[in-house]
């Protein structure tokens, strides 16, 4: 499923004047057409598998502008590897504390809340913890 975010993304880098080289092109579109959460070692596999000549070096470095940025999000999970996220649209995620399988969850809209304490939102990161599907079922069965 195609997600409708990398033309205007890619429009928005152009008019703020980054350099878009063909890597950081395939890398953007890679995590904005994905419903997965890949590391830096998964993405640099599939887009040298398709494109070649990239080096994981370049893949660190785009994704950590990308972050800065706030076109992708970087997701931390203590001593594991960063897995990054290319939908921009504000959501949560469920973590499964088995396999490390990451799934995206729709969530209340609470852009704007206000706490009462002078702080003005700007995103939010919200995390479930639980089993998937799978590791439930592997679960009964042990």
């Amino acid at each position: 499923m195609q997600r409708s975010g990398y033309q205007q993304t890619i429009a928005e880098l152009r008019a703020n004047g980054v350099r878009l080289t063909p890597q950081r092109q395939w890398i953007l579109r890679y995590l904005k057409e994905t419903e997965e959460h890949p590391t830096a070692d998964e993405i640099f596999r599939e887009i040298n598998q398709a494109l070649g000549g990239i080096s994981l070096a370049t893949v660190y470095n785009t994704l950590h502008t990308f972050a800065e940025m706030g076109i992708i999000r970087e997701l931390s999970y203590g001593d594991k590897l960063s897995r990054y996220d290319g939908n921009e649209k504000e959501h949560a995620h469920f973590v499964c504390e088995s396999c490390g399988q990451i799934a995206n969850v729709e969530s209340p809209v609470l852009s704007g809340v206000s706490t009462g304490s002078g702080f003005q939102m700007r995103s939010y990161r919200i995390e479930f913890y639980g089993l998937c599907e799978d590791c439930q079922v592997s679960a009964k069965t042990c």
